[in-house]
């Protein structure tokens, strides 16, 4: 970690990722029903080593990304939550393209912690970054983080099959420059 968090919210500190945040993405998956929504994600260092790599990378190519959210004062990560360059690669709007994710330790779920924190990316996202589209992916069935998109200004455009779990169904959902404004 670096000496101070990149934003705070009146419980958290918002961090970008650092080397020596693997053992904390680890335990962030870890838990009964975690990954139910993540589709390919587990809890293992190979898989959180390639979305550490990944969430720094958006921030290196283009200056936005995933926060690591330790409660204020604490070193111990409970949720990732931002604004990350993604490419999805079945295109509808998933591709090259600013998109909205949240996940929040178990342990810390029903406690409002990603509501909090994107309300402070979204308008740090849109103040530093231009108010513009921003795509949000979320698998049918998780209804909380549905409600959550909902109450950010997300609304739903259209579906997606899982490629890696035909059962799976993604809903997209974005939220436009026009949705950004209004919620000030």
């Amino acid at each position: 970690m670096t000496n101070a968090p990149f934003l705070t919210t009146a419980r958290f500190d918002l961090w970008k990722p650092a080397a020596d945040d693997l053992h904390g993405l680890v335990r962030l998956l870890e838990g009964e029903d975690m990954t139910r929504f993540l589709g390919p994600a587990r809890a293992d260092p190979f898989s959180q080593f390639e979305r550490l790599l990944r969430n720094a990378g958006s921030w290196a190519l283009h200056g936005y990304g995933i926060f690591y959210v330790r409660p204020r004062g604490e070193a111990e990560i409970i949720a990732s939550c931002g604004v990350f360059h993604s490419w999805r690669g079945f295109g509808k709007g998933m591709d090259d393209v600013a998109e909205a994710g949240w996940i929040v330790r178990q342990d810390h779920w029903g406690r409002g912690v990603a509501g909090e924190v994107m309300r402070a990316v979204l308008p740090w996202f849109d103040e530093t970054r231009g108010k513009r589209r921003i795509a949000c992916m979320i698998e049918a069935g998780n209804v909380a983080s549905e409600r959550l998109a909902a109450a950010l200004g997300f609304v739903w455009y259209d579906s997606q099959v899982a490629e890696d779990d035909e059962r799976a169904v993604l809903n997209l959902f974005e939220r436009l420059p026009e949705s950004a404004a209004e919620e000030r």
